[in-house]
């Protein structure tokens, strides 16, 4: 049995960039630089099978002129002859991950597709298509290993994939008719404590190189200490994506992970907020520093636990905390109401200020609505002037599919074409031009403090 695992490309569409005066487009981010977690963990887990990896971005990484991905995937496909193929799926990749598996379909339907990640598990509909054969929802290790175990032998003729594959539960089945779910997995999986699996690096080792984040001169990668969020926010996929339910991964393990990484001295946090109960970031702090692990750590921290934990964030300082990623979203307290955001504009200038006070860098991000006129954008960037942090993005309020702010302004939605769901391209109506709104938020990059993206 053999799997091949695909991460796919990056959308091209960032209308933000496309926008930017020239000395502003080389602070605006374009692509997210980091390992996929999510198939490196399938990768390091599945047994009883060979497995192939085909990581796209770092594909374009490394060689920005490379096949296109379904030239790519054809290939993979024709070299390794694989038996499944799995893809892992965000809305802006989307489009790129259908044009992948129909291509794995015409040159070989006996080969047997498998979609999961963000998007199969919020928009399972989505995925009703002839070169889909399964969707994954949710943690998928257990899931699919279940698959690969029913598949062992092919398809038996005759036999359906809804015969082969509905006792496994938490997967989609596409029949003939529909979409047949198979209803919630047997097992409760408790990924963050006794069922953790250390996902091995190996897996992306040919694009490690690709995996620097601003200037750096050496490689990062991603180790999370939680799943989901325990806040609410109504732009936000990551809580819907895990139902609610907050995870908070066991400070041995993290601490075992980051010893076993020698090879990458930054560690990018990669949870929604690192830092939320005061006890665990204490503990992981202080096992850190009993270790005596050298690293550089990059974090997302809210700014209310900065403004109410201050000595908590001292002590990460002197632990290697060089950067930290805030969501500031808003200078308004009535839009971070409508956001569901549960903290405080008036705390951005404090947190600001206990974070620059110990030597950290502070990526600040705004989101910036639709509806915003020329004088909401002077406003805005008066309060950046004058509360300058070391580099701050500014990105488009955009309702992802899945999300609770979806589910409120769907009918006000224009552009349906996923490519575009980045947050840097508008896909609601604006009230300025569109081409003025997209350059007034470009021109905001240019307010900061540093001279580098973090």
């Amino acid at each position: 049995m053999r799997v091949l695992l695909i991460n796919p490309p990056r959308s091209p569409f960032n209308a933000i960039y496309d926008h930017a005066p020239g000395e502003a487009q080389k602070y605006i981010h374009r692509k997210l630089i980091g390992p996929p977690l999510g198939l490196m963990t399938i990768a390091t887990c599945l047994r009883d099978c060979d497995i192939d990896f085909l990581e796209m971005k770092g594909e374009y990484d490394l060689n920005p002129d490379a096949p296109s991905a379904e030239k790519m995937t054809e290939e993979a496909v024709n070299r390794l002859h694989p038996d499944i193929v799995g893809i892992s799926v965000i809305t802006s990749e989307f489009n790129a991950s259908i044009g992948i598996l129909q291509k794995v379909r015409s040159l070989n339907p006996e080969i047997l597709t498998v979609a999961g990640g963000l998007h199969a598990t919020l928009c399972p509909q989505d995925f009703n298509l002839d070169c889909i054969d399964l969707i994954v929802s949710g943690h998928g290790v257990s899931s699919f290993q279940k698959i690969i175990d029913s598949y062992k032998n092919g398809r038996p003729p005759g036999k359906s994939l809804f015969g082969m594959f509905r006792h496994i539960g938490g997967i989609f089945i596409r029949t003939v008719d529909a979409l047949q779910p198979t209803g919630i997995p047997e097992e409760s999986f408790d990924i963050g404590g006794r069922n953790f699996i250390y996902p091995k690096r190996l897996w992306v080792e040919k694009w490690k190189d690709t995996y620097k984040a601003g200037g750096s001169p050496f490689p990062s990668t991603y180790i999370f200490t939680s799943l989901s969020c325990p806040y609410r926010c109504s732009f936000c996929s990551i809580w819907p994506q895990y139902r609610e339910n907050y995870t908070q991964r066991n400070v041995e393990s993290v601490i075992d992970e980051l010893k076993s990484v020698p090879e990458y001295p930054i560690v990018r946090f990669s949870d929604a907020n690192t830092l939320v109960d005061p006890v665990f970031a204490n503990l992981l702090c202080s096992r850190i520093e009993e270790e005596g692990i050298k690293k550089t750590y990059i974090m997302d921290i809210r700014t209310d636990f900065a403004v109410k934990y201050p000595e908590i964030i001292s002590r990460f300082a002197r632990a290697g905390l060089k950067v930290v990623i805030s969501g500031f979203e808003s200078f308004r307290e009535e839009e971070l109401k409508k956001y569901n955001k549960s903290q405080d504009a008036v705390l951005i200038k404090k947190a600001v200020q206990i974070f620059h006070s110990h030597g950290i860098m502070v990526r600040g991000n705004y989101v910036i609505p639709p509806d915003y006129t020329e004088k909401d954008f002077e406003e805005l960037a008066a309060f950046s002037h004058a509360n300058r942090v070391s580099f701050a993005g500014y990105t488009i309020l955009s309702p992802m599919p899945g999300t609770a702010f979806y589910s409120q302004v769907k009918q006000d939605i224009i552009d349906t074409d996923y490519r575009k769901y980045n947050f840097f391209n508008c896909v609601t109506k604006t009230i300025l031009p569109l081409e003025k709104f997209y350059e007034m938020t470009a021109t905001l990059w240019l307010i900061k403090k540093g001279t580098d993206v973090i």
